[in-house]
């Protein structure tokens, strides 16, 4: 888990199915000095790669609650890419009392597509 910052609410940031806290990186570079930020590695990926599975949305969920819980004593806002913004709508739902903003970067569909090819997959 990365933090820094004391200033604002918090930004949660959640990444990509594959990629890690570090894909936020750039974005932090552009955020006000100060700004209080939370990343972490989410299940099955960079430093958590080893957790164990399941890695259905409900345990994902669970784990980025248990990160908000361990990381953001007041205010946060959720900043979710693709899978990440998928977490964070499904916690999001469950209205934590802190939570005051959700970002949503090109979410992952609700559901998958039903015509997925082989090849695509």
């Amino acid at each position: 888990m990365l933090t820094r910052g004391r200033s604002g609410p918090a930004l949660v940031f959640v990444h990509y199915w594959g990629g890690s806290a570090g894909t936020w990186n750039s974005v932090l570079d552009l955020l006000p000095p100060g700004q209080t930020t939370v990343r972490f590695d989410q299940r099955g990926w960079g430093a958590s790669r080893a957790l164990p599975g399941p890695y259905h949305l409900d345990q994902l969920t669970d784990d980025l609650a248990r990160v908000v819980q361990a990381c953001v004593p007041g205010p946060f806002v959720l900043v979710g890419h693709s899978m990440g913004a998928k977490t964070s709508q499904l916690l999001a739902a469950h209205r934590p009392s802190a939570l005051v903003g959700l970002v949503l970067v090109a979410p992952a569909p609700p559901q998958p597509p039903v015509t997925v090819t082989e090849e695509y997959r």
